[in-house]
């Protein structure tokens, strides 16, 4: 039943890399591009927060796949860009995870924006008071109190980017969900085993990550 496993006709291991791999780029570029939109959407300046909230609102109401598509038929066949050149393989990488990076920032923002509520309004009023800008206060009192209250919600957001990436193969992308379509049309004998192996795959990925950042969590919580 798994000899499609020991064939060598399939790099599962290989799928699973680019899987990898488009979880962390994307994970790095959410968790800054969603800290830039939290500062905008507390920001004193009206025009900063009406951009925050308009693309906030926005872009998480449009499915993913909508926004991975956009990326691959708008920005590098319509309009030509291609993020650095490369093989197609490359830019569809690099397109994939400027739209997932699009996307998880906005769920980044909301969960930052929660951590930013809990933190007491007198530390931010006492910090102005003895002279700081906005963006010290936000970022020397405001952000490191918040990202200790979030690590749950964040974590969250982490798991839900690792299994979003199989939206990556919508354009072509040679992660995990691409292979499993190839190997289902070719071993329909097996079409249970292949969802299991690629289900399993997953689980592996994302349950030491949630139960690895869940300690986090808890250890952050009784520090505060």
């Amino acid at each position: 039943m798994f000899d499609f496993l020991t064939s060598g006709q399939y790099d599962v291991l290989g799928a699973f890399w680019v899987t990898v791999q488009l979880t962390l780029y994307s994970a790095v570029g959410s968790l800054v591009w969603g800290t830039v939109l939290a500062g905008m959407r507390v920001s004193p300046v009206p025009v900063m927060r009406a951009f925050g909230t308009a693309y906030v609102d926005i872009v998480r109401n449009i499915p993913l796949t909508v926004i991975i598509i956009g990326c691959s038929l708008g920005l590098n066949q319509t309009l030509g860009v291609t993020l650095g050149g490369g093989t197609f393989k490359e830019i569809g990488f690099r397109l994939a995870v400027l739209g997932f990076i699009a996307y998880t920032g906005t769920f980044v923002c909301e969960a930052l924006r929660s951590g930013i509520n809990t933190v007491p309004v007198g530390q931010a009023e006492a910090a102005r008071a003895l002279g700081l800008s906005f963006f010290q206060v936000l970022t020397m009192i405001v952000l490191p109190q918040a990202f200790r209250a979030v690590v749950a919600p964040l974590t969250n957001v982490l798991i839900a980017l690792t299994k979003n990436t199989t939206v990556a193969a919508a354009i072509g992308v040679a992660e995990a969900a691409l292979l499993m379509k190839e190997m289902i049309e070719n071993e329909p004998q097996a079409l249970f085993a292949v969802f299991g192996v690629f289900a399993l795959g997953f689980v592996v990925l994302t349950l030491p990550t949630g139960l690895l950042l869940g300690w986090v969590a808890k250890r952050a919580a009784v520090k505060r």
